[in-house]
């Protein structure tokens, strides 16, 4: 099945409320034990955060945490900056509007670059990793975890009934075009060799997700 494209930013109201209403607590439980496990600590980038559950999550399980999190969509982040006053951690949360194809960071910034279902939204993901790279320190974290793409229409509408059957109409939708715009594994492996992300692996997750990471070096 050929890659479909979908809107780059979600920044209408209906598209915010309705990811917003949507039940990501196991996906980002998920995303969460998996930094843990990387070994993931100190300052992190989380990009793309949406309405800002990773940030909060993070930081309230571990308190040394300070995390950034960056999205262009301002209609997501008036969700995200909710969560954020809502938690103990607040503090140490950051949230910016910026794109993720260009960084305002410097090298080398971040203990740990993370990223939970961006890849797809971006038609030519290359820029996007290759910041990704730039602002993680050499022995830093990464965790860009996303959709893959299912072989068939038939696929895809199995996943849709089996994930989403109880989220409203316009949220099955959403699924069905993330999916319909998500990479395969293949093609991902292909873009971090383009990239020159030689110690990555990319691993598949469950039935629908995959991730492109780097453990922290153990010494």
């Amino acid at each position: 099945m050929e890659r479909v494209l979908e809107p780059e930013v979600m920044d209408t109201v209906e598209e915010a409320d309705a990811y917003e209403a949507m039940d990501h607590s196991a996906p980002n439980a998920a995303f969460l034990a998996r930094l843990e496990e990387l070994g993931a600590s100190g300052r992190m980038l989380d990009i793309g955060t949406g309405p800002g559950h990773l940030p909060v999550m993070v930081c309230e399980a571990n308190l040394s945490a300070e995390v950034v999190g960056i999205d262009l969509a301002k209609k997501m982040l008036v969700h995200a900056e909710k969560h954020k006053e809502e938690s103990f951690a607040c503090e140490r949360i950051q949230l910016l509007v910026m794109d993720a194809k260009d960084l305002e960071f410097d090298d080398d910034s971040f203990d740990v670059v993370f990223s939970n279902t961006i890849l797809h939204h971006i038609p030519d993901p290359i820029p996007f990793l290759r910041e990704s790279f730039r602002v993680l320190k050499p022995d830093g974290v990464l965790l860009i975890r996303d959709l893959f793409r299912p072989p068939s229409s038939a696929a895809v509408a199995q996943l849709v009934s089996l994930h989403a059957e109880s989220e409203s109409e316009y949220a099955k939708e959403l699924f069905r075009a993330s999916l319909c715009a998500a990479f395969t594994p293949q093609e991902l492996k292909r873009l971090v060799a383009e990239v020159g992300m030689t110690n990555a692996e990319v691993v598949i997750d469950t039935d629908r997700h995959m991730s492109l990471q780097i453990p922290a070096k153990v010494y």
